[in-house]
C-alpha cells in the first residue's frame, strides 16, 4: 500500500508537471548606425509551484532557490558593456554594467537581511559569479524606485522586504553563460540556445544575460498564479566585427538554427522592417507573415517566422541593398548621461544629467546607491544649480555608515519638456586600510549605475518591444498614455588616494639583494679552509707520503 501511495502521488505530480509550458523567442531589430541588436527570451511557466522535483521544464535548482529562502519576484542580469540610449533607443530589458541583483521576499520572512545573503551566496555557485561579495555595506533598500512586476503579497510595506545591490566590477565570460544554459529545458542541444556560442557572443560591442522569475495572476481576482522564470539574452553586434552590414546566423552565431526545441510549445522569431523604408533589405527565407504594431502614433512592422523543431538548419538573414544611406532615429522621450567631477584627492562630484526631449512633463525616480568609501553630502545636492528645486516632488535619504552600510538616496522629479535637467551632489575621497584596495588598485574604483524609473509616452515606439500580445509586451498597456520603464545609466570610475605598493616590492628586492650579496662571501670565509700548494715540479710519491705524516702529525 505504501509503494501503491507513492506511485500515486508521482503520478499526479507528473501530470501537474506537464501542465507547464515553455516558450522561445528571438528578436532582430537593426540599430544606428551599423549595429544589430539580438534578444533572446525563455519563458517557463509552472502552474504548480511545489511539483519542481518532477517537472519536466523547470530547473530544479532555481526551484529550491525560490521555495528554499521564500522569494516573491527576482531579477538577477551579468552584463558587459554600455547600452547607448540616446543612439539606440531602449532595449526590451535594460541592465546595469557588471552583476546586477534584486529580490522581493514573502512578507512573513522576519529576517530579510539574512535570507538576502543566503540567496545572494547560492546564487554565486549557480551562476559562477562573485554574487556572494554582497553583503550589508553594498545593499540598499529602495523605496521609490523599483516596483514588483509580478503578483506580490501586500500584507505589509512591499519595500520593506526589497533589497537592491549591484557589482560593477565583475566581468561576464563563459563560466557564467555555461551554467545559465544547464538551467533551459533543451539546454544548449536543441533550439535556440544553441546558437549562443561564447567564442562569439562575447565579442559583441553589448551583451547581457538574464533570470528574472514573478509570479502572474492565473484568473482576474488573482486567487490563483502561476510562477514565470524567464531566461534572457542580449547582444549588440557592430557591422566592423560581422565585416558586412549584412547578417545572417551563420555570421552572427557561427552556425544555423537547429530548428526548435522538442520541449516548446511556440518558437518564434521576431525581424523589425520597419526601417526598409530608409535602408532597405531582403530577408531570406521569406517570413511567414508580416505584422504590424501600432502604439498611438508609431507604426511597426515585423516578420515573423515560426520555427517547428524538425531538425532542420535554418539561416535567416538579411540582404542590404547597395544605397549609401545611415540609418538615423529619433532620439527617445528621456536619455541620461553621468559623469564624475572634481580633481585632486580630497573632493569630488556625480553629475547626472537628465534630458527630456517630449513636449509634455515626464516623471522619474532617480536612484543613486553611492559606495561606504564615497560618501555623499546630501547638503550639497543640487538640482538646476538650486539648493531647493521645484523639480523634486519627494526625496529619500539614508545616511552612509563605514564598512557597514553604503549610501542610499532617491530623489523624485517632474522633468519639464523640452529641457535639461541636471543633479550635482559632492563626495569626499576616504582613506582604505591596505587590505581593502583591489589588485590594481591603480586602475580606479568602480561607482555603479543609478536607476532612472520612469512614465514614458506611448505616442512613439522607442522601445525594441515586438508586436502587441507576444510575451515581449507583457507589461505593455496600450490603453494607457504612458508605460513605466526602468533604465539605468552609465557607470562611473574614481581614483582614491592609494599608497605606492610599489616601495614594499623595492624593499623586498633591495634587502634580499644585500643579504645575498654579504651571505655569499661571510659563508666562503667560515667554511673553506686555505690551503697554499707547491708550484713546480710534481712531487715525488716519497715526498708525498712525509707530507701526509706530517700534516697527520701536526
Amino acid at each position: 500500500m505504501y509503494n501503491l501511495g507513492r506511485f500515486f502521488v508521482l503520478l499526479i505530480s507528473v501530470i501537474l508537471a506537464h501542465s507547464d509550458d515553455f516558450k522561445e523567442e528571438i528578436l532582430i531589430k537593426p540599430l544606428p548606425p551599423t549595429h544589430l541588436y539580438t534578444y533572446f527570451q525563455f519563458i517557463t511557466s509552472i502552474n504548480n509551484q511545489s511539483s519542481f522535483q518532477h517537472s519536466h521544464l523547470s530547473s530544479r535548482s532555481l526551484g529550491e532557490v525560490i521555495t528554499r529562502f521564500q522569494v516573491e519576484e527576482l531579477h538577477l542580469t551579468l552584463t558587459e558593456g554600455q547600452w547607448r540610449h540616446q543612439q539606440w533607443g531602449y532595449p526590451v530589458l535594460d541592465a546595469a554594467p557588471g552583476a546586477e541583483l534584486y529580490a522581493w521576499f514573502e512578507p512573513d520572512v522576519t529576517d530579510v537581511d539574512e535570507q538576502w545573503r543566503k540567496l545572494s551566496a547560492t546564487l554565486s555557485g549557480i551562476f559562477c559569479a562573485s554574487l556572494n561579495f554582497i553583503d550589508n555595506f553594498n545593499t540598499v533598500m529602495p523605496q521609490m524606485a523599483l516596483w514588483p512586476t509580478g503578483a506580490v503579497k501586500t500584507a505589509q510595506n512591499v519595500t520593506s522586504h526589497l533589497r537592491y545591490s549591484s557589482l560593477p566590477r565583475e566581468i561576464v565570460c563563459t563560466e557564467n553563460l555555461t551554467p545559465w544554459k544547464k538551467l533551459l529545458p533543451c539546454e544548449s542541444s536543441k533550439g535556440f540556445s544553441s546558437l549562443l556560442n561564447s567564442r562569439l557572443i562575447h565579442n559583441t560591442n553589448y551583451h547581457s544575460i538574464g533570470v528574472h522569475i514573478r509570479k502572474i495572476c492565473s484568473n482576474e481576482d488573482c486567487t490563483a498564479t502561476y510562477l514565470e522564470i524567464k531566461q534572457t539574452v542580449a547582444l549588440v553586434y557592430d557591422s566592423k566585427i560581422v565585416n558586412s552590414i549584412d547578417w545572417s546566423f551563420r555570421k552572427l552565431f557561427g552556425q544555423g538554427l537547429p530548428g526548435a526545441c522538442p520541449l516548446s510549445s511556440a518558437s518564434m522569431v521576431y525581424v523589425d522592417v520597419t526601417i526598409n523604408d530608409t535602408q532597405p533589405f531582403t530577408l531570406t527565407p521569406p517570413p511567414d507573415k508580416i505584422a504590424i504594431s501600432q502604439r498611438g502614433g508609431s507604426v511597426s512592422k515585423f516578420a515573423i517566422y515560426n520555427i517547428e523543431a524538425n531538425d532542420q538548419m535554418i539561416n535567416i538573414g538579411a540582404k542590404y541593398h547597395p544605397i549609401k544611406r545611415l540609418l538615423v532615429l529619433l532620439p527617445p522621450p528621456l536619455h541620461f548621461n553621468r559623469y564624475i567631477l572634481g580633481y585632486g584627492k580630497e573632493f569630488g562630484g556625480i553629475v547626472t544629467e537628465l534630458v527630456n526631449n517630449y513636449w509634455t512633463a515626464i516623471d522619474v525616480v532617480l536612484l543613486e546607491n553611492a559606495p561606504w568609501w564615497l560618501p555623499i553630502q546630501l547638503s550639497s545636492l543640487r538640482v538646476n544649480g538650486e539648493a531647493e528645486s521645484k523639480l523634486i516632488l519627494s526625496q529619500y535619504y539614508s545616511p552612509g555608515r563605514s564598512r557597514q552600510k553604503p549610501y542610499h538616496l532617491e530623489l523624485m522629479l517632474r522633468l519639464p519638456p523640452r529641457s535639461t535637467t541636471t543633479i550635482t551632489i559632492d563626495f569626499e575621497f576616504v582613506f582604505l586600510k591596505w587590505q581593502e584596495y583591489p589588485p590594481d588598485a591603480n586602475h580606479g574604483f568602480y561607482i555603479g549605475s543609478a536607476v532612472i524609473t520612469a512614465n514614458l509616452p506611448t505616442a512613439k515606439n522607442y522601445t525594441g518591444l515586438p508586436v502587441t500580445g507576444t510575451t515581449f509586451d507583457s507589461t505593455f498597456n496600450a490603453s494607457k498614455p504612458w508605460y513605466p520603464a526602468i533604465l539605468r545609466t552609465n557607470g562611473g570610475m574614481v581614483s582614491l588616494p592609494t599608497p605606492d605598493f610599489s616601495m614594499p616590492y623595492n624593499v623586498i628586492c633591495l634587502a634580499c639583494t644585500v643579504v645575498a650579496l654579504a651571505f655569499g662571501p661571510l659563508h666562503n670565509i667560515c667554511t673553506k679552509e686555505l690551503i697554499l700548494k707547491p708550484i713546480g715540479l710534481p712531487l715525488s710519491l716519497k715526498q708525498k707520503l712525509m707530507n701526509l705524516l706530517k700534516r697527520k702529525k701536526d
